[in-house]
């Protein structure tokens, strides 16, 4: 049990670090469109690249650092922006 409690807080840890590194893919400037309907955010003019994630859809597990990821909801409004 100790041993779950454990690799789940490496897990959670590597998570936020990949996170952190939001300059790789220029999320970081992209922070103000969480909130907004995606049709706001104009596509073309992003770093390539891109992938827009709705929800419940399927998505590779690969990292890459320089590619942008945009999640909305059903709503279509933008809900996070991160590198990955």
């Amino acid at each position: 049990m100790l041993r779950a409690i454990a690799l789940g807080m490496l897990l959670l840890a590597a998570c936020q670090i990949r996170d952190a590194d939001d300059q790789s893919c220029s999320a970081s400037e992209l922070q103000s469109h969480v909130g907004q309907p995606l049709s706001k955010l104009r596509v073309t003019n992003l770093p390539q690249p891109i992938r827009i994630i709705g929800p419940d859809m399927a998505v590779t597990l690969d990292w890459n650092p320089s590619r942008l990821n945009v999640e909305h909801d059903a709503h279509r409004v933008i809900t996070r922006i991160y590198c990955g």
